[in-house]
């Protein structure tokens, strides 16, 4: 699968990858980091992984919208999408949510 990938943008390939790859933390790591929306093609348990999730939403901070756990209870992490996305708010938990510090 890596060598038919060739040119084409590691995060979009995941989207077709098998699912080892999917599983692979170095390989959703790159993807990610390239377009946080790859988060989505992740495999749950990576989904789950603060620094896969926190690398994802600093490239893109909607993919906090792809992101599972705690993730989204994460004041972190939620701050970090949201400064990069205001909108991406709305994925965070309710608390997360009303909290005023990451709101402004």
């Amino acid at each position: 699968w890596l060598a038919a990938v060739g040119q084409k943008p590691l995060a979009l390939a995941l989207r077709h990858a098998p699912p080892r790859f999917r599983r692979d933390r170095d390989i959703v790591l790159e993807a990610v980091r390239s377009n946080g929306f790859a988060l989505r093609y992740a495999s749950d348990p990576l989904r789950r992984d603060p620094d896969v999730v926190l690398e994802a939403v600093q490239n893109n901070g909607f993919a906090l919208g792809h992101a599972m756990g705690n993730c989204t209870q994460d004041r972190y992490i939620v701050l970090v999408a949201v400064q990069q996305n205001g909108m991406a708010l709305r994925f965070a938990s309710p608390d997360l949510q009303s909290d005023r510090d990451v709101v402004l």
